[in-house]
């Protein structure tokens, strides 16, 4: 089942989208909200699965569905809590600094708390007041959105609770981010707005693709038009989304409409750090990433961050190279 918010009042209005993309059909009958739909999601989902299944099979006149015209699928969210799951890139970060990396960083995963009030659509602009200084940057990341969650879930058991899964670009600004971690507080003002694909999924979309926590298909990001990368998500994920989602459960239940992020996707080649596609590798899932890996190699960074004009889009294809969620597409834009 694949569903979407359309931009309508602080919540969007849900439809059901079918597998192509092409046709939705609103569900205001059943549930107004995805947030209405996910607190009564045992109810619920039997009648979006019926509404869905003859959207699907034609029994039912389907409007036309355009991907601009979407919110995130949850356009505020009770929470964000964003991991790193992809230690390859937390290992990068570390390295680029001289810094060793804690073993614990292996076994024990790493989270923050996003702010979720004000998600961006998937083709709004990325606003900021400068670029200079900010290091306006994206993350490719890949989300699922949980049902309620008891406090001290295991990570098997938290596999029970994803309802439904989408991917993210989670914008940072790099610039402002060693300030705020010197303060031994964490982030807030370097993370902001993030945007959602404009449709999510249940995992049995995914078919074999989704096996025990992780998505094992490349995530797409183009960069000013040009391929900038296709790392596999299920490849060198240390940390599974049940891993993850038990980590953020430990001493505190989740509310359904909870969103857990993966991390920017990041492979390693030949046990080494990643290498772009014009040389052979899968590419990157963010610039920070190609930042520090020359810096390891050159001593300095050469790529720079998002200057205002600069355009980034998001994907994942199945098997049969079909849009699975629709395309993030941005562009950097100034605050007026």
């Amino acid at each position: 089942m694949k569903l979407a918010s359309l931009k309508h009042g602080r919540d969007g209005q849900l439809v059901l989208v079918n597998s192509a993309l092409t046709e939705m059909t609103p569900v205001e009958d059943i549930a107004p909200t995805l947030q209405a739909a996910l607190d009564d999601w045992p109810h619920i989902e039997k009648q979006l699965c019926a509404r869905y299944k003859q959207l699907e099979n034609g029994n039912i006149q389907g409007l036309p569905f355009d991907q601009t015209s979407c919110a995130s699928p949850l356009p505020r969210a009770f929470q964000w809590a964003d991991g790193s799951a992809y230690v390859n890139h937390v290992e990068l970060v570390r390295k680029a600094r001289n810094a060793e990396m804690p073993s614990s960083f292996w076994t024990d995963p790493l989270m923050y708390q996003g702010g979720s009030d004000s998600f961006l659509g998937p083709y709004d602009p990325i606003v900021m007041p400068q670029s200079e200084g900010f290091g306006i940057d994206f993350e490719a990341e890949i989300a699922v959105v949980t049902g309620d969650v008891p406090m001290g879930v295991s990570a098997e058991e938290a596999l029970d609770h994803i309802l439904l899964v989408m991917i993210v670009n989670d914008v940072s600004l790099r610039g402002l981010i060693p300030g705020e971690l010197a303060k031994g507080f964490g982030f807030f003002q370097s993370k902001p707005s993030s945007a959602f694909s404009p449709v999510c999924v249940t995992p049995d979309e995914l078919g074999d693709a989704w096996d025990h926590g992780k998505l094992s298909l490349p995530l797409v990001s183009h960069f000013n038009g040009q391929l900038f990368g296709e790392p596999d998500a299920g490849t060198d994920m240390t940390f599974d989304f049940g891993q993850l989602i038990a980590h953020a459960a430990k001493t505190r239940p989740l509310s359904a409409g909870t969103i857990i992020g993966s991390g920017t996707v990041s492979n390693k080649l030949d046990g080494g750090p990643g290498k772009a596609v014009s040389e052979g590798g899968v590419g990157y899932s963010c610039i920070a990433e190609v930042r520090m890996i020359e810096t390891i190699q050159q001593g300095e960074p050469k790529t720079p961050f998002m200057q205002f004009g600069d355009k980034i889009s998001i994907e994942m294809f199945d098997k049969e190279h079909k849009s699975i969620f629709g395309k993030i597409s941005q562009v950097v834009e100034q605050a007026k």
